[in-house]
Formats: C-alpha cells, sequence, structure tokens
C-alpha cells in the first residue's frame, strides 16, 4: 500500500505490498510531518475517483492552472491599448447600470459595446473554426483546451455562454465536469448563463431534447457553421422570455 505525504507529496510504502486493515499514522522522513492513513474503500475503487485525478479531487497546492485563454483572431495577443479599451467598456458598463437603477428601469438588449462572454469546451477539431465565426460575429471568446482550464475560468470569471461539446477532454470526463459547474449555479446566477450543448446526434434547435439535458439549446453538429446565427435567435428567445422579469430586477439583457 502506497501512502502520500500531504505536505511534501513524498510517497511511502510502509508495509511492502501487504493491505492494511485498521487506519493507522506515521512520519514522513523527509519533512517530519504527521500522515493519517485508512485502509482503501472498496466502493471508492469502484467509482469515478478511482479514475485519475480531476478537476475536483486534484489537490490545487501542487499545480496550478491558466483558466481559459481569450481567443485573439490570427493568434495575436490582447495590447495595451486593448486593455484600457476593455476597463473603458466595464466602467461605461458600471455607470450604465447605476443611471437604470436611478432611473427605476433596465436595458432590454444588449449594449453593442459589451459583447457577450462564451467559453468554448469542443474537441480539437471544431474549436478553432467555432472561435473565429463568434468572435467575427462580436463575442468575446474563451477557448478551453482541457478540463481544468474550463473550469477554472467558468469559476474565474461571469460568462454569458458556454458552448459544450459532449465529446470534449474524454480522458478526464470533460462534458461531465463542466456540466457539474452549470449544475451547481444558485437559480439566479443559472438564469444569467445561456448553456449550449453540441451534439452529433440531437437536433439543431430541440426545445425537448435540450429540457431533458438540462441545457438552454442544442445544436447538431452537421449545423456547427450556423452556430452564430442559432446563437443569436435562441438568445433572442431567451431574452424576450425573461424580459418583464429582468425588467423587475433591473438587470440588462443576456
Amino acid at each position: 500500500m502506497i501512502v502520500v505525504c500531504p505536505n511534501c507529496s513524498l510517497r511511502l510504502q510502509p508495509n511492502g505490498n501487504k493491505p492494511f486493515v485498521h487506519p493507522f499514522t506515521l512520519r514522513c522522513p523527509k519533512c517530519n510531518s504527521t500522515v493519517n492513513s485508512e485502509p482503501p474503500n472498496p466502493a471508492s475503487a469502484q467509482s469515478g475517483l478511482s479514475l485519475g485525478t480531476s478537476p475536483a479531487t486534484e489537490h490545487r497546492r501542487y499545480q496550478e492552472t491558466e483558466p481559459a485563454p481569450l481567443f485573439q483572431e490570427g493568434g495575436k495577443q490582447a495590447t495595451t491599448q486593448n486593455s484600457i479599451d476593455e476597463l473603458g467598456r466595464l466602467l461605461g458598463s458600471l455607470i450604465g447600470q447605476g443611471g437604470a437603477a436611478a432611473g427605476n428601469s433596465a436595458n432590454v438588449t444588449r449594449p453593442s459595446w459589451n459583447p457577450r462572454k462564451i467559453l468554448i469546451c469542443t474537441a480539437d477539431e471544431h474549436r478553432q473554426n467555432l472561435a473565429s465565426q463568434l468572435t467575427q460575429n462580436g463575442y468575446q471568446v474563451f477557448l478551453a483546451q482541457d478540463t481544468r482550464q474550463a473550469v477554472e475560468r467558468m469559476r474565474e470569471n461571469r460568462l454569458d455562454v458556454v458552448l459544450l461539446d459532449q465529446e470534449f477532454d474524454q480522458t478526464e470526463q470533460g462534458a461531465a465536469f463542466v456540466t457539474r459547474e452549470v449544475t451547481v449555479l444558485r437559480p439566479a446566477q443559472r438564469r444569467r448563463l445561456f448553456f449550449v450543448l453540441l451534439s452529433p446526434v440531437l437536433r439543431t434547435m430541440e426545445a425537448h431534447a435540450a429540457f431533458l439535458n438540462n441545457v438552454n439549446a442544442i445544436v447538431n453538429i452537421k449545423d456547427i457553421d450556423d452556430v452564430p446565427r442559432v446563437l443569436e435567435h435562441a438568445l433572442r428567445d431567451y431574452n424576450e422570455l425573461y424580459k418583464e422579469f429582468n425588467l423587475a430586477l433591473n438587470v440588462g439583457a443576456l
């Protein structure tokens, strides 16, 4: 049985390959820390935890992960001027929200200077194409290369749209973890996130299938070139559905 020190990550094998049947404590010879261990649980050995590390079970102290980066057309990096422009848009947004509160009204349409933020979690073959399409249609696009980047971005930024492919990072069960991040949101947060599923079998914009899969919209993989148009149509209907609700809460359209 192998025991890992939580302080220095040293792997210890105190009793060779013989299994332990009772909890025990030992001292790490490297850092002198106390290591507590318990016999392996047969139930966990057969669960998803036995498949390997994941964003939910991995110890972050040993591996810091960058969130999904912002996509720039042509591979260009964001410049200082772009950062200044983004800051200006954010300040304008705050001022606009303050004015709306004073007038007891809310924006019912999305202002053009405040682009929607979308996180793309798809297989490699579709990622760049989707990012380019959505960038050209005015979205601020974040590209997740793997599950860790996707989860970090979802926890760090307030996103407007998450586009998930069922084949995203299958090794780490990416689709399951991204879906879980959406599922655990509070109702007020969930209403401000438009969740889209990219599927090889379900029909585009099929409302019943979207309801069963706990998403806001579905896009079939065959219609991937129409994603910006489908999103625009679906978001327009979504904002119309919540129009009066948003006005009552004094929040803008998604």
